[in-house]
């Protein structure tokens, strides 16, 4: 198995100062600028696992195209020894964290 490359982060789905669990269900591996944008609450993953991008983006900063094109893309399955991300945890970010 190769490493993931630097610019990849692990995020928590659900932050770990509300609740949310050092476990790999609450987890996702996210470029480095997704994962900002994705703790800040201007990207979220739908229930179908697709990428969502807040309308506040644009917005708030004037910019933000790039992350539009990503606008439902469906985010690669984990490999097969490991968990799914949690739907409790997304659902979680989609309805605190997100500013759609």
């Amino acid at each position: 198995m190769n490493p993931p490359l630097p610019i990849l982060d692990a995020a928590r789905s659900k932050a770990f100062a509300a609740g949310g669990e050092h476990q790999r269900a609450n987890g996702l591996l996210l470029r480095t600028d997704i994962h900002r944008l994705f703790d800040l609450g201007y990207v979220t993953v739908d229930e179908h696992h697709r990428f969502v991008v807040s309308a506040r983006l644009r917005a708030d900063f004037d910019n933000g195209r790039h992350y539009y094109d990503l606008q439902g893309t469906t985010l690669r399955k984990p490999t097969p020894h490991f968990p799914p991300p949690s739907a409790e945890a997304l659902l979680w970010h989609r309805e605190t964290k997100f500013l759609g």
